[in-house]
């Protein structure tokens, strides 16, 4: 019997989860052993991994780092309300195919019959691939990010089902086309919606949420390697005590990473009362929870 999952006539993208593991942090990206190993196994099975938590834990990086770490091609599919077949998907150029039939039509000889005019415009010339298709028809390592799946509306989780399930396409004027090589594929959602449980059926799982103040001192560090260790405790503590308030939108790590970005940018040491002051736009965005956070934090100054 033939193995499910991945082709294994082709590579993988991971030896291991150790080596995904590595990998990944070169690229800069600090994954946990089980964010690794789900990452592996993704690949090795050849299904789609679906991330879900909060948003700004990272999620949409995973795919970036992926493809960094492996050199594939990244195909993102950003999801929005009312996105429909024709920009997930494939759509035809009707404006090239009405300048040729215009074209045929103004010849010489005879008009051509609909039936030959038919074959003539429906045809690769005329197909504007979009990601899903553009991701099933590569033949090199692919990495197909879907982002804010829960974004969408439902009606596209019928499309992403035959697509995520066999690796095809089927496109009436043309026939199916199958992947050759499948995308190593990536769904992140931020939970604004439950996804359907045939969905999620078919894809391995990770809930992605904020990293412990350990990982994401080392992330700091990671990523403003100019930062010293007391700039990056001190930020840190201070993200953490922030989320902890509730807030509109809570900051995310790539704003912990600009804020110690823009401490240094000002020479500024640690955060104390006047930094905060100074500098709490770069990761608080909404009024409301400005006035939370100054509020809150109020007793706190002295060593926020």
């Amino acid at each position: 019997m033939q193995p499910l999952g991945r082709d294994r006539t082709m590579p993988g993208l991971f030896a291991s989860a150790e080596d995904a593991a590595t990998r990944l942090a070169a690229t800069g990206y600090l994954s946990d052993p089980d964010l690794a190993t789900v990452t592996f196994l993704a690949d090795s099975l050849g299904k789609p991994l679906l991330l879900e938590g909060p948003a700004g834990t990272g999620k949409t990086e995973l795919a970036k780092a992926v493809a960094a770490a492996t050199g594939a091609e990244l195909v993102r599919l950003q999801c929005y309300e009312g996105i429909d077949e024709a920009r997930a998907l494939y759509e035809w150029n009707y404006r090239k195919q009405l300048l040729r039939i215009q074209s045929a039509e103004r010849g010489e000889g005879d008009t051509p019959d609909w039936d030959q005019q038919r074959n003539n415009i429906f045809s690769e010339e005329f197909l504007l691939a979009r990601p899903l298709l553009t991701a099933i028809r590569r033949e090199t390592p692919t990495v197909l990010l879907i982002d804010e799946t829960d974004k969408a509306d439902v009606e596209i989780e019928g499309l992403l089902l035959e697509v995520l399930s066999d690796f095809q396409v089927t496109i009436p004027e043309l026939g199916t086309i199958t992947a050759t090589r499948r995308p190593f594929v990536v769904l992140t959602s931020n939970a604004t919606r439950e996804l359907s449980e045939a969905l999620r059926r078919r894809c391995l799982y990770h809930h992605v949420d904020y990293p412990t103040a350990e990982r994401e001192r080392a992330i700091v560090l990671t990523r403003v390697p100019e930062a010293s260790a007391t700039l990056a405790e001190s930020v840190v503590r201070t993200i953490r005590a922030i989320r902890d308030l509730n807030l509109r939108k809570p900051p995310s790590v790539s704003e912990t990473i600009d804020w110690t970005r823009a401490l240094l940018a000002l020479g500024i040491p640690s955060v104390d009362a006047a930094a905060l002051d100074r500098t709490i736009g770069v990761v608080v965005k909404h009024q409301s929870d400005l006035d939370r956070v100054r509020t809150q934090l109020q007793l706190d100054r002295g060593g926020a």
